[in-house]
């Protein structure tokens, strides 16, 4: 991204700037290509420059298009008039300078790892393409932003219908000596063309997928794009909208052919003919129409006569300035053929919901409201049921299908009703609209019209496939499901599984559809023990090698909790033996990744359940003591240790009682008990030098020196501290690295060197992020936080404060008993809101609460304030 990295994404209230070029097809036709990029690349050249000046963020960017954020409305203004006053400058070749639009929004857009989603970007891109070349347009909500600041200037031109949206949408032209002022009418919403189908709801979201399928269609090379994904993804519903938005590209039409109902390839040119009114008992030929004619073909539901590729390929060879957009649930495999796979709607983050003005703007979401209305006018995103409406479109992996079939319940269901029905899945998800094709009446209509297209290998293997919870890698399909790599990538193809990076899998949806299928079938039991002892070896294997990569063996788990925690589900109803087993060797990760709430309950179940005195209770008892002891709670930690270390003296297993005394050391320390802590950690020390054993003596100084800075020994632990940094990271120990700077950030803090303690609080803080450990995580982003206000930074300081009290409280940790801490706590933080005062220094603190914990993290390690 060409953003500088100095410049900190903006959150929360946000202005969008989305960019493009005016007539861009015309102007490569008249440049041609080497040229055309030459300037394409000085136009971006001259727009990232202007954002730069001005603090922008760019987010994205699609052929000629760019999108950027700002922190304030008077910086997006000011970038704007910036950049189009230097592309008025530039000497461009032949001198006609490429004629850039801009449209503006302010809105409060969700932000995701590197993008924004909601329809606020969707409003944002909308406005630009309403625009003329030169013209800068604003929203009414960035223009109510502005009308307080001086120095700016706008024209009012009224209510214009944009489309995809459903009302209509005051906009105004920024006005500014030196830009040009007068232009022709606003491209607003014109008549439908003819060729298309008639759509009675509007289109939500999807505007980066609009942007992304125009601009390959309108690159000259490309002939053939294939949309590409399962039943209820909205292809059909998103190619008719970018047909439509393409309409002006085409002087003869765009026309949409419909397949559904066609099963024989040879009827596919037929049908092609019958939408174009070509006819052959006419005389007329379809090749000989489309020769010199300049038309887009919408070829919907291709995938059960997808042996007509070749007749397609033969037409496109006829027929130069044709070209196709096909919707498939496989791609056509053509020579040519581009291929986008569309994906569910954007979904909500359930662990902490964003402000309902935020929430409402997810796609999934602004979806769910907008046909609920259509059911239940009064019906409306509030408090009180943001949270079910958030868990509904979760749960329904943003599928529209899915959510349109759940909305349409909400005559009879609330949406915490609905919610409480979810686990019925496919029963919920009927009873669609009559006027629709009979597939897309229920979801399982949906599904079932491309489970009936597989072969019977390839449906035996979807319903093993439905083993898997949370996805799958290929070599676990290989030895739970017995397949092969062609078998697996035919399910791919067909669009029933996806892959996700290195993992594969299947939308809940579908997998609730494949489950039934399982159910079906006299080899589930097989299919199903073979999964249980797949995890259980995979958990077993990660825990032994914990010592020696422990990163890897944490992600491993992670990644694979789903599948781990069905196969628990499984284990207590059928073996207690072996679910104890199975706990007891997950602690350590439940500990690490901050599952504590899961991992106690799971444990404490297990426990209760069995009775023998042996091993696997001792390791189960440790783990259950060491969660505990994390999570504050030391009477718990105590008991379950004591427990664990009387079994594991009978076995003389003095290695393990060295471990459990690490955990205990830290249950004393957080329930602040100094003196009981450094006792445990030191005889933990002298058992780890006689053990021998680098990792657990690793494990046992991390903890000594914890101690030591609690009680302010600062002068033993600050070159322990500096030592155990140099081990760890010739070892490549993240964990103790991770601790290592912390430490050596409390000294300085300690000192009142905030200068100092920054760098290493950010340093301990990635370190954090990259092991996944979000308690310490937060702790890390509390530390940030202190060294902030101690350089008086004070509205940054209690912002970050405030947003990791709030992860901490998720968590269910209580860390009151940490005093050395709580008193650094006190007295940064405490300065900090007697710097701002009592009213701001609450504002900081609460935005802080609400902010996600991701743009927490991203804010903690952006330079500056």
């Amino acid at each position: 991204m060409p953003t500088d990295p100095m410049t900190p994404k903006p959150t929360g209230t946000v202005t969008l700037l989305f960019s493009d070029i005016e007539d861009s097809t015309s102007r490569l036709a008249e440049l041609g290509t080497d040229r055309y990029h030459a300037a394409l690349e000085e136009h971006r050249r001259i727009l990232r420059h202007a954002v730069a000046q001005y603090a922008g963020h760019e987010f994205g960017a699609a052929g000629d298009a760019l999108f950027v954020a700002f922190g304030s409305v008077q910086d997006a203004i000011r970038s704007a008039v910036a950049a189009q006053c230097a592309l008025n400058d530039h000497a461009w070749p032949e001198g006609r300078a490429l004629r850039v639009r801009m449209g503006l929004h302010t809105c409060e857009a969700t932000s995701t790892a590197d993008d924004y989603v909601g329809m606020g970007v969707h409003r944002a891109s909308r406005i630009c393409a309403a625009g003329h070349g030169g013209q800068v347009l604003l929203s009414h909500t960035t223009h109510a932003l502005l009308v307080e600041a001086a120095g700016f200037a706008v024209r009012d031109l009224g209510e214009h219908v944009l489309r995809g949206l459903p009302e209509p949408q005051r906009l105004y032209q920024l006005l500014d000596p030196r830009l040009q002022s007068e232009f022709p009418p606003l491209r607003t919403a014109r008549k439908r063309p003819p060729g298309l189908p008639f759509e009675g709801t509007r289109l939500v979201g999807r505007s980066r997928e609009l942007l992304a399928i125009c601009d390959t269609l309108r690159r000259p090379a490309v002939r053939l794009l294939t949309l590409t994904g399962p039943g209820g993804t909205g292809k059909t519903r998103l190619s008719v909208q970018a047909a439509e938005d393409l309409a002006d590209d085409f002087a003869h039409g765009v026309f949409f052919v419909p397949l559904a109902t066609i099963d024989d390839p040879a009827l596919v040119l037929p049908a092609i003919a019958q939408a174009l009114g070509v006819s052959a008992a006419a005389g007329q030929s379809l090749s000989a129409y489309l020769a010199e004619k300049t038309i887009l073909i919408v070829l919907d539901n291709f995938e059960q006569v997808i042996a007509a590729g070749l007749e397609l390929t033969s037409l496109l060879g006829q027929a130069p300035l044709l070209k196709c957009l096909v919707t498939t649930r496989e791609a056509l495999n053509l020579t040519g053929e581009h291929v986008y796979p569309v994906s569910p709607l954007a979904v909500p983050e359930l662990r902490r919901l964003p402000p309902l003005a935020v929430l409402a703007e997810c796609e999934s979401v602004a979806l769910f409201v907008e046909r609920a209305k259509a059911v239940a006018p009064g019906f409306a995103l509030t408090k009180d049921n943001a949270q079910a409406v958030a868990e509904i479109c979760l749960h329904l992996d943003g599928l529209p299908l899915a959510i349109e079939l759940a909305a349409a319940r909400i005559g009879l269901l609330s949406p915490s009703a609905m919610v409480k029905r979810l686990p019925e899945g496919l029963k919920l998800l009927a009873g669609g609209a009559r006027d629709v094709a009979a597939r897309q009446q229920t979801l399982h209509n949906a599904i079932a019209w491309s489970y009936d297209l597989l072969d019977e290998r390839e449906r035996e293997l979807f319903a093993r496939l439905a083993v898997f919870a949370g996805g799958f890698t290929l070599e676990a399909a290989e030895a739970v499901c017995e397949a092969s790599l062609d078998d697996v990538a035919a399910i791919v193809d067909k669009s029933l599984v996806r892959r996700q990076g290195e993992r594969l899998g299947m939308l809940e949806t579908i997998r609730a559809f494949a489950l039934e299928k399982l159910a079906e079938r006299d080899f589930a039991d097989a299919v199903r023990d073979r999964h249980t002892s797949y995890f259980e070896d995979l958990a077993e294997d990660a825990c032994r090698q914990r010592g020696e990569n422990e990163k890897h063996c944490l992600d491993l788990l992670e990644n694979e909790h789903d599948n781990l925690r069905a196969v628990l589900d499984r284990l207590r109803v059928n073996a207690s033996d072996r679910f104890l087993r199975l706990a007891g060797a997950l602690g350590w990760f439940w500990h690490l990744h901050s599952h504590f709430t899961e991992g106690r309950a799971h444990l404490a179940e297990a426990l209760g359940m069995t009775s023998t005195r042996d091993e696997v209770r001792a390791r189960a008892l440790s783990a259950a003591g060491e969660l505990a002891a994390w999570a504050g709670d030391l009477p718990a930690a105590r008991e379950s240790i004591d427990e664990a270390v009387t079994i594991w003296r009978d076995a003389g297993r003095e290695r393990e009682i060295g471990l459990a005394q690490i955990e205990l050391g830290w249950g004393y320390f957080y329930g602040g008990d100094d003196a009981a802590a450094r006792q445990c950690m030191e005889e933990s020390l002298r058992i780890a030098e006689s053990v021998g054993e680098r990792p657990f003596f690793n494990r046992a100084r991390v903890g000594l020196m914890q101690v030591l800075v609690g009680i302010g020994e600062l002068d033993i632990l600050e070159p322990m501290a500096r030592e155990a940094l140099a081990d760890a990271e010739r070892q490549d120990d993240l964990r103790s690295a991770h601790f290592a700077q912390h430490f050596l950030a409390d000294c300085s803090l300690i000192r009142g060197d905030g200068a100092t303690a920054v760098p290493r609080y950010r340093r301990a803080l990635e370190l954090a992020v990259e092991l996944g450990d979000r308690s310490e995580t937060a702790i890390e982003i509390q530390g940030v936080a202190m060294a902030a206000a101690c350089v008086s930074l004070a509205a940054r300081a209690l912002r970050l404060g405030g947003a990791a009290a709030a992860e901490l409280d998720a968590l269910a940790i209580d860390y009151t008993g940490i005093r050395f801490w709580n008193a650094l706590l006190e007295r940064y933080l405490g300065r900090a809101r007697v710097e701002l005062g009592a009213e701001a220094a609450d504002a900081a603190w609460q935005e802080g609460r609400r902010m996600d914990f991701e743009s927490a993290v991203e804010e903690a390690l952006a330079e500056g304030a």
